[in-house]
């Protein structure tokens, strides 16, 4: 049954993607602005003194969703592979590979909504979020492995 659950919650986290990558420009900087804005305020409660410059912040913030949201993409898709599938370093390479297909697909689905655009630097910054989530997950389960 865990095999199951594992590939519904990667299917699942690609229609959340999907989602988001649905909106037109307008939608997905709303939702970007208010999440600068949220952190801009706690800031200032916490360092009334920082120098925070929103603009540069809010690009931050929107580039910094790709490479979270590919981490955990990773992270899904090589448990799931894990969990039906024993080839570690066959199972890290095909975790990347459908990734990166993912990323390289997202992006030429972004050409037809409106506003929005393809741009290689997000598909590399989601590749390297995904590198990330595969590296992290397999040092954890690398670690749980010697303890157990």
């Amino acid at each position: 049954m865990s095999k199951y659950l594992s590939w519904l919650a990667v299917i699942l986290w690609m229609c959340l993607i999907f989602y988001f990558s649905h909106q037109p420009a307008t939608a997905s900087s709303e939702l970007s602005t208010g999440i600068t804005e949220f952190i801009e305020i706690t800031v200032e409660k916490v360092a009334p003194n920082a120098n925070f410059i929103t603009e540069n912040f809010h690009h931050i913030v929107r580039k910094n969703a790709h490479f979270f949201i590919y981490l955990v993409l990773g992270v899904l898709i090589l448990h799931a592979l894990k969990l039906n599938w024993t080839g570690k370093y066959r199972a890290m390479g095909i975790a990347l590979f459908i990734c990166v297909l993912y990323a390289m697909s997202d992006e030429v689905h972004q050409l037809f909504v409106p506003g929005r655009g393809a741009q290689v630097k997000d598909v590399l910054i989601d590749s390297a979020g995904a590198t990330l989530g595969v590296v992290v997950y397999s040092v954890i389960n690398r670690l749980n492995s010697r303890i157990l």
